[in-house]
């Protein structure tokens, strides 16, 4: 071997470390990606991210899997990809409840909520809708704001628990129309709903595609949607904002996460692949049964409307002094 060839063999063997990330990054995914949702199974956003998961799977030719890491209002699950390998095969399906809500009530956080992950793109967008006890005597959304204001602390309400959308959007609710009603948490929205059911609470905001079939049967009111336009599952449920409540709007927000630094070719992919899965009439279709709206976007729109959604629910923290327990 000539001094020449020893040369351009050190040249290229020194050069494989830098090659191999971009190696792995024109591969990905060359093995399944785990894609951890922070809520239990059975629930909404475990549908949605189910949904999303086979799209992916279809979309890459590797499996998706769904791994659920619930607990303490998602941050467990956030934690755990907070601290994996920004290689793309760990990913978050993450809700606004612990993106943008959490960190307002959660003091320390297991991660800089700020630095831990990289955003990808909005995926769905979940009404909730103003639900009653049947006992409460009232038709319309109108009529429950001003049976609620007649009766300042006496009225109760249930939620998912303390900090969970279900209980923001009531407290955003009283701050906006002056009402004063009384929180009572649970843990998690399938107990909250079932609270109202069984009139242990006379009112809760309840994942609309949970709440129709119980409104269908007459177990429940249903009043209005917490949405900026009405659910196509229920048409004729105004939003709030129709029944005069200038400028709400709440919704559960799904989101395609990953641990910071993921490499920017893995995170266009992957945005490309939520775009095109919520432009899918079938898919777009999937998604609507299930009572959401497919939503999608860059990583620059996502930064943007993080840092907004964050900045809304941490005001109406302070403003209302809501505080976790202990």
């Amino acid at each position: 071997m000539t001094t020449l060839h020893r040369r351009a063999l050190l040249a290229a063997t020194l050069a494989m470390p830098a090659l191999r990330p971009a190696l792995a990054q024109a591969t990905w995914p060359s093995r399944p990606v785990t894609l951890v949702n922070p809520w239990p199974a059975g629930g909404s956003s475990d549908t949605m991210t189910r949904l999303f998961a086979q799209r992916f799977t279809q979309a890459f030719g590797q499996n998706f899997v769904v791994e659920n890491r619930a607990g303490a209002s998602g941050t467990i699950g956030h934690s755990y990809v907070a601290q994996q390998r920004p290689d793309g095969y760990v990913l978050l399906s993450a809700t606004n409840s612990t993106y943008a809500i959490a960190p307002h009530l959660i003091s320390p956080l297991p991660y800089d909520n700020r630095t831990a992950f990289t955003g990808i793109s909005l995926m769905a967008r979940t009404a909730q809708a103003v639900c009653v006890h049947p006992s409460v005597p009232v038709t319309t959304i109108q009529e429950f704001l001003a049976y609620i204001r007649a009766r300042p602390g006496e009225i109760n309400f249930s939620s998912a628990g303390i900090g969970a959308t279900s209980h923001l959007a009531t407290e955003l609710l009283m701050a906006a129309a002056g009402l004063d009603m009384v929180h009572v948490p649970y843990r998690g929205g399938a107990p909250s709903a079932q609270a109202v059911l069984a009139g242990e609470t006379k009112m809760s905001f309840i994942d609309a595609i949970t709440a129709l079939p119980h409104r269908q049967a007459g177990t429940l009111k249903m009043l209005a949607v917490s949405t900026a336009a009405r659910t196509p599952l229920a048409q004729d449920v105004p939003t709030l904002q129709e029944a005069g409540v200038a400028g709400f709007e709440s919704s559960t927000d799904m989101a395609l996460m990953a641990p910071a630094n993921l490499p920017a070719p893995i995170v266009a992919r992957l945005a490309e692949a939520v775009h095109a899965a919520v432009n899918d009439p079938a898919f777009r279709q999937q998604i609507i049964a299930q009572g959401a709206d497919p939503v999608g976007g860059t990583p620059a729109e996502f930064a943007t409307y993080a840092v907004r959604e964050s900045e809304k629910w941490g005001n109406l923290i302070r403003t209302r002094n809501i505080r976790m327990p202990g």
